[in-house]
């Protein structure tokens, strides 16, 4: 049958009651945007600290950057403590922790204690995307991989939104200081409240891995080693493409309230909840591209691929040119259209990793795409542009690092050359079935 193409099926299903696995959803979907509201609300008040202890934009990516960094490092080895300790009890943990750096964050008194309780909100969310994600997946069907993906992640923006936005009003009224303490005061609300809501008990498959009991998914776990999150070209320039592509996400989220401060007149407040307007239309388009990528690769798996190519070079094309307008609402417009597109690529990107690796270590599979997001795009992505920005400006700079979507747009398209063979190979533990038409 060479020279057709596989095409993936929907053949995990775990048989969990759909009402319940939604309030999962809703529940670990929540803390998601709790964990990025504590995390971007420091950008809603980067001129205002920048102001009060007269610190360089270097110093000020630096705060942000810290962040994604210990993500980035810590990610693997506390998803893999997750897995074994457990996955609701672990989440919870993560979720106190971050909120109670994030408490710290609003009573440091200098640079160098905001950037260590930035670091503990590092660490406290370093594992919550990987581990959350594997959850939400674990209690749907396969073939809503790319759209379950891409809203769970979307909780990101949704977060960062809220973040920034409340943030800003938040700063403006009472202080930068009330910013954090508000961020905090959520999130160890909802932590206390997920575990007595959200059961492991409730979430065991009735079938896993074609109809094997729990017991053997750990023998599965132990034969079927770690290898299939490396096994293949496809998986690991998937990784890589994704990071790639969030550099200019993380970039633009972290810079768009600075970038409207100074380059369009508004005040903290106004620049804060219009850049929360923007993070809002690139939430929305990462939700949007999952829907039309598991809608394009039920017949053609490689569609996903060529559509992750698609949103990458658009990406370039429309910031690049938004970027050399001066500014005005033509600028805006063409950074909003940009931005709906820039993470895009988190849906796609998620479905094909899980449709490559094994199934019992999806939760693996999804922290080494963390690691790889935040080493190549999360951390590097405000830190690189606030360099480029002393030296250059933070208009040129911004300009200049959408040149990484380029780099983003060849990764896709090897990924997409080698998909289809490595999919085939990879679907006899990956929870997709593959079947070659006649």
């Amino acid at each position: 049958m060479a020279g057709h193409i596989p095409t993936s099926d929907s053949s995990y299903d775990p048989g969990i009651p759909r009402a319940y696995a939604w309030i999962v959803f809703a529940l670990t979907f929540g803390l998601l945007v709790s964990d990025y509201m504590s995390r971007q609300v420091l950008n809603a008040v980067f001129p205002l600290l920048k102001e009060e202890w007269h610190l360089s934009d270097e110093q000020l990516g630096s705060l942000s950057g810290v962040v994604a960094l210990m993500v980035g490092l810590l990610t693997v080895p506390l998803s893999l403590i997750a897995d074994k300790w457990g996955r609701v009890r672990s989440l919870t943990v993560m979720a106190i922790l971050w909120s109670i750096a994030t408490l710290a964050c609003g009573l440091a008194r200098n640079f160098e204690e905001m950037f260590a309780a930035r670091f503990l909100v590092g660490v406290g969310e370093a594992a919550y995307g990987s581990v959350g994600i594997a959850v939400v997946i674990s209690v749907f069907p396969s073939s809503m991989r790319a759209t379950l993906a891409s809203a769970f992640m979307a909780g990101g923006m949704l977060g960062s939104v809220l973040g920034v936005w409340s943030g800003g009003m938040v700063a403006g009224a009472y202080g930068w200081r009330a910013a954090f303490f508000a961020m905090a005061a959520f999130g160890l609300f909802l932590a206390l409240l997920y575990p007595i809501i959200v059961r492991t008990s409730k979430m065991v498959p009735r079938a896993v891995l074609g109809g094997s009991a729990p017991e053997a998914v750990g023998k599965e776990r132990r034969s079927r080693p770690l290898l299939s999150l490396v096994s293949s070209p496809s998986v690991v320039l998937t990784y890589v493409g994704s990071g790639l592509q969030l550099f200019i996400g993380a970039a633009l989220m972290s810079w768009l309230p600075s970038f409207l401060n100074r380059y369009h007149a508004m005040p903290v407040d106004r620049a804060a909840s219009a850049a929360a307007a923007f993070i809002l239309c690139a939430g929305i388009g990462m939700v949007a591209c999952g829907v039309i990528s598991d809608r394009l690769s039920r017949k053609d798996p490689r569609r996903a691929a060529s559509f992750a190519v698609f949103i990458c070079i658009t990406t370039f094309v429309l910031l690049s040119a938004g970027f050399r307008l001066p500014p005005g609402p033509g600028q805006l417009a063409l950074i909003a259209a940009g931005l709906f597109l820039t993470s895009g690529t988190a849906g796609p990107s998620s479905a094909m990793v899980a449709n490559l690796t094994h199934m019992a270590v999806h939760g693996s599979a999804f922290a080494v795409l963390t690691l790889v997001n935040n080493f190549l795009g999360l951390a590097p992505g405000p830190y690189i542009t606030g360099i480029l920005a002393d030296r250059y400006g933070l208009d040129s700079a911004l300009s200049l690092i959408c040149l990484v979507s380029l780099a983003s747009t060849l990764v896709f398209m090897l990924v997409r050359m080698l998909y289809a063979g490595d999919l085939s190979k990879a679907s006899e533990f990956s929870g997709v079935a593959v079947r070659i038409p006649a």
